[in-house]
């Protein structure tokens, strides 16, 4: 069967400049292992699943699949797919609020214009932060091979998505981080996390307020090129320590140039809430057999 497909761009307005999302959007009728075959078949980090909702307010249900596993809910996914629906007029391209269903929940988003660019923005479920466990400090540093900024000592944050949030010094130690993916999958497994999302501050005046780096080898996503969910654990971090209030409510982060991508995030973070959001483009637009 011939269904819809797309394959966007997220966080950027300049193709292949972003963290693509493949798109499958009348996936009704599909089964679950067909979906994860896709998802491994496409081999990006995530590729979804568009269904008709099945809560009271929803636009649409999503799934979300990486390589390997199914996920709740996923930042750029969640962005991307938005932008898929609108223009294949599953909704109405004159819609300024959208209701996404998702494993997550239900999940509100917006689409805001911002001088000559559309940007969509998802309000995340609602963090949870907790301590990263002491007795694997040693565990994370032989990940990192870097340590961290002492003022802000590592925390695992959840969106939906989880993820083990570190501050390094500098932009010079985020930007040569080569991290340990093999010691950094065991951690990840033995925390029951997604992975380690890393960041610092960039010098003031600039476009952004910080540089991230996102890492899930557990998931067979060795670096995540402009992640979503990363982000906005990221912002939540931000929330909760009094240092980083000169950085909110609002920020931008810049991700993706290590590994040739140029990704821009822009975040709202409050202790008990965050959004999240940024420009999209379409990179493909066709049909796919499944």
């Amino acid at each position: 069967m011939k269904r819809r497909f797309k394959q966007v761009d997220v966080f950027t307005a300049v193709p292949y400049r972003g963290n693509p999302v493949a798109v499958v959007l009348d996936a009704d009728g599909l089964a679950t292992e067909d979906m994860q075959r896709i998802a491994r078949w496409t081999n990006l980090s995530e590729s979804t699943f568009v269904l008709p909702p099945t809560r009271a307010g929803a636009d649409y249900r999503l799934r979300i699949f990486t390589p390997g596993a199914e996920l709740p809910f996923a930042g750029h996914p969640t962005v991307g797919t938005a932008h898929a629906v609108i223009e294949a007029g599953i909704v109405s391209r004159g819609k300024k609020a959208l209701i996404q269903e998702c494993g997550a929940g239900l999940l509100p988003l917006t689409i805001e214009e911002v001088g000559d660019e559309q940007r969509i923005f998802v309000q995340v479920p609602e963090p949870a932060l907790r301590p990263f466990p002491a007795e694997c400090h040693g565990a994370l540093r032989e990940s990192l091979r870097a340590d961290w900024d002492p003022s802000a000592p590592p925390q695992i944050v959840s969106v939906g998505a989880v993820w083990v949030i570190v501050q390094l010094r500098d932009d010079a130690a985020l930007a040569t981080l080569s991290p340990d993916l093999v010691a950094m999958t065991r951690l990840s497994n033995t925390l029951d996390v997604g992975g380690v999302t890393v960041f610092a501050r960039l010098p003031k005046g600039g476009q952004d307020a910080l540089k991230v780096r996102a890492f899930a080898p557990a998931h067979g996503i060795p670096e995540d090129p402009v992640c979503g969910s990363g982000n906005a654990c990221v912002g939540a971090f931000l929330a909760h320590h009094p240092q980083f209030a000169d950085l909110l409510p609002k920020y931008s982060a810049s991700q993706g140039r290590e590994i040739g991508r140029d990704g821009h995030v822009s975040v709202v973070a409050e202790k008990r809430l965050v959004r999240i959001g940024g420009p999209v483009v379409t990179c493909i637009d066709g049909m796919i057999d499944a």
